[in-house]
């Protein structure tokens, strides 16, 4: 069996180390290194399984670890939310801080009720239900995906238990129920905009649909994104199109 909070820690990821690009406009490279070093192959599923909005999760983030990070993002939004604070459009200066939530909170890691591995299954099938939504891993771009997957080294049930979601129909009611709590809702959702920057219609829809069927406050939902787009920075892509699928 593989280990879930690996994984997660995996699709986080979203740039390949030592690159410019991401592993669909450097897809030759992303293979090579995955066949030389596979200890840095995680960074492969990560942006196979994401939508290539040229964006990527900062260090502070990275550094936590995914279920931390999720985590910590879910509660600095919720605090914020709280407050009564505005939404912050930009991120500060530097490098944004980001901390792990607290251990005495809901949105710790430790105080899962279904236990820590259960519920990071349950963020990684949020993050590959909202890199679907755009419709854009088809038959084929699964096929490619399969193909670069065997090579990356993740390990074998790790590779079987993401093609089987990718190909698995969307199945809100099932993702949804996965949230026991309230805070693990919020994290729900902030990992599926971790996964995507909504810049088609198909995105944002699914974004909001999800938002609605977990029942969080629009207000709460704009704290979010807030929150997520000042921990994630643009990543440089010389002479690459703006929109990379056209």
């Amino acid at each position: 069996m593989f280990d879930p909070k690996k994984l997660l820690d995996d699709l986080l990821g979203s740039q390949i180390p030592g690159t410019s690009g991401t592993v669909r406009d450097k897809a030759g490279q992303a293979v090579q290194m995955a066949k030389d070093n596979p200890l840095a192959a995680g960074a492969l599923a990560a942006v196979l399984l994401g939508t290539g909005a040229g964006r990527e999760v900062t260090g502070a983030a990275v550094k936590l670890g995914g279920l931390a990070a999720i985590g910590g993002l879910a509660y600095k939004a919720y605090q914020n939310y709280k407050a009564g604070n505005a939404p912050e459009q930009a991120p500060a200066a530097g490098e944004p801080e980001l901390l792990p939530p607290p251990k005495d909170t809901a949105f710790h890691p430790s105080q899962a009720p279904q236990g820590e591995d259960e519920f990071t299954l349950t963020l990684v099938r949020a993050m590959i239900s909202a890199a679907k939504a755009d419709g854009h891993v088809d038959d084929e771009e699964r096929k490619k995906i399969a193909g670069k997957l065997s090579l990356s080294g993740i390990g074998t049930d790790a590779e079987k238990f993401l093609m089987a979601e990718l190909e698995s129909p969307l199945d809100l009611d099932t993702l949804v129920a996965g949230a026991h709590t309230d805070a693990q809702k919020l994290e729900l959702y902030t990992a599926s905009r971790l996964t995507i920057d909504p810049d088609t219609r198909a995105e944002r829809g699914y974004l909001d649909l999800l938002a609605g069927r977990l029942g969080l406050p629009d207000a709460l939902v704009d704290h979010v994104e807030a929150t997520v787009s000042a921990a994630k920075v643009p990543v440089a892509k010389a002479g690459t199109s703006p929109n990379p699928r056209w």
